[in-house]
């Protein structure tokens, strides 16, 4: 009896761990493909919150002795944010700065950074994320608390910080 028990066990988790194998195994390739493609140039990447007014607050002083290594998009609580790019998304959750995060592995291997959010939309890790998807909503969390609401959006090159703002289209 207790085999039949293993053999449904097992045959009941066999799917699911062979979908999770996939997914994973899909996303390296992508992530693969991914850096074979051209890193972003200036204007070629569309902002995450369309409509927004786009100022350049990189650099900026900031806590702990630390630089801001991004931009701050003001817009009303849970607007949706807006996939800059097309990847594969490598974060869901929390940060201690940044609180409620996504990061998305763009083109040539850049990291997409989506900080200070209300909520998450609908994704997981190992996801492919279109440009203009829906990545969360613009929120307050993390050390951002009690400020007005705004999406922190930065780029990571080979590890470092770039200046996203040069990258993003200005709206004429």
């Amino acid at each position: 009896m207790l085999l039949l028990g293993l053999l449904f066990l097992f045959d009941q988790l066999l799917p699911t761990i062979s979908q999770q194998s996939q997914r994973f195994v899909v996303a390296k390739w992508q992530q693969v493909n991914l850096l074979q493609q051209p890193l972003p140039t200036d204007n070629s990447l569309p902002s995450p919150l369309p409509g927004q007014h786009l100022t350049d607050t990189w650099g900026g002083a900031r806590s702990e002795g630390r630089r801001h290594e991004g931009i701050d998009i003001f817009a009303p609580r849970n607007t949706p944010i807006k996939a800059t790019t097309q990847g594969v998304v490598s974060k869901v959750g929390d940060d201690r700065l940044g609180g409620k995060v996504v990061v998305i592995v763009g083109p040539g291997g850049a990291g997409h950074y989506y900080a200070h959010l209300e909520d998450y939309a609908d994704i997981s890790p190992n996801q492919w994320i279109e440009v203009g998807d829906t990545v969360g909503y613009v929120g307050d969390s993390g050390n951002a608390k009690g400020t007005p609401p705004h999406v922190h959006y930065g780029v990571y090159i080979n590890g470092s910080a770039v200046n996203p703002y040069p990258l993003l289209i200005k709206a004429k």
